[in-house]
């Protein structure tokens, strides 16, 4: 038989415990909340399983298709991508108007008077080394926004170190 000293006291908590309890607890509403809001998420997300009816898709042509959503991270990431790619296309461009050599533009068969700026992409190459890795991805950038000009699709190291690079702004 059990007496009255045999029989265990309460559980009783201490802080920490208190805290834990707490602490699993708004664990499970915060992951209750990011459960219903991604679900809403989903119902709008057109490459979901779970799509919708209701869930209108872009088609081509229109403004918003191929584009994130206004106001999401995408759009965020997107944008200061651009402005990074912009400011390494202006630090190029720079480099050349330093390290570059004034010419006639009619000696480049433009048919213009005036000088450019040019340099071939070997000395190029060489000083912007030390500045960045990406050095034709950024001449590519850069003559797709008519900023620069060189002959041929891709250079290669060594291979077209005689390569003339135009500043044309």
């Amino acid at each position: 038989m059990e007496n009255e000293n045999d029989v265990p006291a309460p559980a009783r908590f201490s802080d920490d415990t208190a805290v834990c309890i707490a602490s699993v607890k708004g664990l499970k509403e915060n992951w209750q909340k990011w459960s219903s809001e991604h679900q809403e998420y989903q119902k709008h997300n057109p490459f979901s399983h779970d799509t919708r009816p209701s869930v209108v898709v872009p088609q081509r042509g229109q403004d918003d298709y191929g584009r994130p959503l206004q106001g999401s991270m995408t759009e965020q990431r997107g944008k200061d991508a651009h402005t990074h790619i912009s400011r390494e296309v202006e630090e190029l461009r720079e480099v050349i108007r330093n390290i570059g050599e004034p010419r006639d533009k009619d000696r480049d068969g433009s048919g213009s008077d005036g000088k450019v700026i040019t340099v071939e992409f070997g000395k190029l190459f060489e000083h912007y080394v030390t500045i960045s890795n990406k050095l034709v991805g950024i001449l590519l950038r850069a003559r797709k926004q008519k900023l620069v000009d060189f002959e041929g699709e891709m250079l290669w190291q060594g291979q077209d170190d005689h390569v003339v690079i135009t500043l044309l702004q």
